[in-house]
């Protein structure tokens, strides 16, 4: 049992524990009263009513359209659902972009850790011995030469918040968290619409690959009539020599499309997580994607619904309560402190007499430190300011990409309307040059001019086709994709972990989507997970 105290040593004892008890009541009644950043308001810019560029316009709520995530389902293609949802999932540079956020959440969870006491534990022990001929010890002295030390402890360092610095400590990494999420959903739209934009360039080159084909039956053709006109003496051998370098120079180009085709489909093969040699996507002989009327709504709802001005308005917010962090630097900056446990020469460590304790306040106020806090607050001020022109210039940025894909959507639209009626046209003009050519009503030559001119005509509609699909994915990117301000996770949720949770810790729960826990697919390279026939190379019926 620990012997009891001296009744004055407990007189003592109760009066410095009352006086720090005290000190931490007030502490904590004015710990984060006052809060030093700036009132924060967001930029409210003077936006136009409408949008200038025309096209395929509707209008409506930003919830309405396009599916919230899964945007390329308006394409109704199966092999582009499959990619785009296994790049969602487990392309290495979105996983990596979700890993930023993770690491962002524990910035935080480190910010929030100063309002709590700090709390640690110590033990030690020790065996020491002196000479018995070591200075200063007198012949005949009694004094120990042998002694051992043993002892624990604990202690406890509090710093009351009083001006709210460590508070806007951590709303500042909050909301630089919240922007790692609306950067991962920027890169993961910007990865989404790049693996569209691919597949659509993969899918216009199959059907160029199907118009050279057609022209190269054709140009046989050709050959075989020239050589029979010139076998019957009705035709001179240029003529042969002309349809031969036609069809030489049809296949050579079909021959620099399919190389341009594989480079392209072993890009999309990187997008979704796969090795390129084990990649492969069935070829299609036309363009079979629907026109998709986007629904662009007024332009005052493009400043919800784009995760890059979600993010840059995030950053202007955390510059916003840094500024609270500098002005707090210029308060006393108050710490209390205490350590209690007992040391003895053995292991007789139970005797109140053998404990100790030291308890302490501090508060340290800057009188002069040539302009360094000065410095750092208007550091911070221009920061904001900086802040606030990267989120205008994002905004704009935003409100260009919108009016770009209204204008090329339109314009493509009409271009391709008119590349057909070129495309009729040519193709008339090559079929009634070649029955020329066989009724000996006309030269060689201006078949090849009218072969050339159908064969470029329907090469450029299959080109203009694959922009225009082009133009609306990139349309879709522009108004975000289905994405709202709603996805960005709140304060709660960005915590990766509870105080108190010492288990789990590996890979945080999955907010809001971003999830870093995508198992052993994430290292199957192969594809071999893949159930579309166009992957797998087995023709599927559609």
């Amino acid at each position: 049992m620990m012997g009891a105290p001296p009744s004055r040593f407990r007189h003592v004892l109760s009066r410095h524990m009352l006086s720090l008890a005290g000190c931490a009541a007030l502490a904590g009644g004015l710990g984060g009263c006052v809060d030093l950043a700036p009132k924060y308001r967001q930029q409210h810019y003077m936006l136009p009513d409408n949008w200038k560029g025309d096209g395929v316009v509707q209008y409506g709520n930003p919830q309405d359209g396009v599916s919230r995530g899964d945007w390329w389902q308006v394409f109704h293609d199966s092999t582009l659902d499959e990619l785009e949802e296994r790049a969602s999932r487990l392309n290495p540079d979105l996983q990596a972009d979700a890993e930023a956020f993770t690491q962002a959440r524990d910035i935080v969870a480190e910010a929030q850790s100063n309002l709590y006491p700090q709390i640690s534990g110590a033990a030690s022990a020790s065996q020491n011995q002196a000479s018995s001929h070591r200075l200063w010890r007198g012949a005949g002295s009694q004094g120990p030469i042998y002694m051992s030390s043993e002892q624990y402890s604990a202690s406890a360092r509090w710093e009351p918040d009083f001006w709210s610095g460590i508070r806007n400590r951590r709303r500042v990494q909050q909301r630089l968290a919240q922007a790692a999420a609306a950067d991962f959903a920027v890169a993961r739209l910007s990865i989404q619409s790049e693996l569209a934009n691919d597949y659509m360039q993969l899918r216009g080159m199959d059907a160029q690959h199907a118009v050279y084909l057609d022209s190269i039956r054709y140009y046989q053709t050709a050959v075989q009539i020239t050589k029979m006109r010139q076998a019957g003496a009705i035709a001179a051998g240029i003529d042969v020599s002309r349809a031969q370098t036609q069809l030489s120079s049809t296949q050579a180009a079909d021959t620099d499309l399919q190389a341009r085709r594989a480079v392209m489909e072993h890009a999309i093969a990187i997008l979704a997580n796969v090795a390129p040699s084990d990649f492969h996507i069935t070829p299609r002989s036309q363009i079979s994607f629907p026109k998709v009327p986007a629904p662009v709504g007024i332009p005052a709802t493009l400043l919800e619904r784009r995760p890059d001005i979600a993010s840059a308005e995030r950053h202007m917010a955390a510059a916003n309560r840094a500024i609270g962090v500098s002005r707090a630097a210029f308060y006393p900056h108050v710490t209390f402190s205490a350590t209690a446990g007992f040391m003895d020469n053995g292991f007789t460590l139970d005797k109140f007499a053998n404990g100790m304790y030291n308890y302490a306040a501090q508060a340290v106020l800057p009188l002069f430190q040539g302009g360094l806090r000065r410095a750092e607050l208007q550091r911070n001020w221009s920061q904001y300011r900086q802040a606030e022109d990267q989120y205008r210039a994002t905004v704009l940025a935003a409100f260009k990409d919108v009016e770009d894909g209204l204008s090329l959507t339109h314009g493509l639209d009409t271009e391709a309307t008119q590349q057909a009626e070129a495309v009729q046209a040519a193709m008339r003009t090559q079929n009634m040059t070649m029955q020329l050519y066989t009724g000996g009503l006309t030269n060689y030559l201006d078949v090849v001019v009218a072969q050339v001119a159908a064969l470029q005509a329907r090469i450029a509609e299959v080109q203009v086709e694959t922009r225009y699909m082009q133009a609306q994915v990139e349309l879709i990117r522009a108004l975000g994709g289905g994405w709202t301000t709603a996805e960005l996770p709140n304060n709660r949720q960005i915590r990766p972990f509870s105080p108190l949770q010492y288990t789990h810790l590996r890979t945080p729960k999955a907010v809001k989507g971003v999830n870093v826990d995508n198992g052993p697919e994430s290292y199957d390279l192969s594809g071999k997970g893949f159930q579309d026939g166009d992957l797998t190379g087995t023709p599927k019926q559609r």
